[in-house]
């Protein structure tokens, strides 16, 4: 197994430095993917990837910003052809606890057919609004894989065995912001991907940035509900003998 670290970075450089020494302190190669982030930020990625090697850090860049499934999934690409067989996403908000990272490997190398999947545990710092809007996304997740597989499909703190997300990626292709965490996690239980949901501590810092708009965003996740419901049907004969072989 080689196992790597991929962090979608907007405007996060008051945070992402410290996500990224601390990934490559539980010894991950860190693929940073900066997409179209502003001029401060950059700066920040620049001196990063100067005091860091080749070989513990890469830095990609998008010329303007495109999403962060599109960040994400450039990161997967450039791990697959560099020969990972495993990858730890990581949001660059410091919102996760990276002492949970060798949890994860461990879990990873129990199971490297699995994705292991943050499930998130809050402290006091946690917008109610937010916590309580997800419940919505966990029930639509539950109907369109008949299932309580997935946990929590919204954290971004998780563990992909490489292979079948690059087979995945061409069905992607409406998936580019904050709707890829989900849609994907759907689409792998739908192929059959174990999935193992390990809780992970979030917080949510008081200088925090959220790139989450309401409008767009929720509309955006209502649509891919919608996309991912009618792809339920059309599965649902195997979904069912899926669910009632588990019983």
């Amino acid at each position: 197994m080689k196992t790597v670290a991929v962090v979608p970075v907007f405007d996060h450089g008051a945070a992402v430095g410290e996500v990224a020494r601390a990934l490559c302190a539980h010894g991950l190669p860190v693929i940073l993917v900066d997409d179209g982030s502003d001029a401060a930020t950059a700066r920040t990625l620049d001196a990063l990837a100067a005091g860091m090697s080749p070989e513990a850090l890469v830095l990609l860049r998008h010329p303007e910003n495109r999403g962060k499934g599109a960040a994400v999934m450039t990161g997967f690409r450039h791990a697959h052809e560099n020969g990972a067989s495993h990858v730890l996403q990581v949001d660059a908000d410091g919102q996760h606890d990276p002492d949970a990272v060798p949890r994860f490997l461990a879990a990873s190398a129990q199971s490297s057919a699995a994705v292991i999947n943050g499930c998130p545990r809050y402290d006091a710092s946690v917008p109610r609004t937010r916590k309580y809007a997800r419940y919505l996304t966990c029930i639509w997740v539950w109907i369109n894989t008949l299932s309580l597989r997935i946990a929590d499909s919204m954290c971004g703190f998780r563990l992909y065995p490489l292979e079948p997300v690059m087979a995945l990626l061409p069905m992607l292709t409406h998936a580019q912001r904050m709707d890829f965490d989900t849609e994907i996690l759907v689409r792998l239980d739908w192929e059959g991907i174990p999935i193992a949901n390990l809780p992970v501590a979030v917080r949510y810092p008081p200088d925090g940035i959220s790139h989450f708009r309401v409008w767009r965003d929720n509309l955006r996740i209502s649509a891919m509900h919608a996309r991912l419901f009618f792809g339920m049907l059309r599965r649902l004969p195997r979904l069912l003998v899926r669910l009632l072989s588990a019983h």
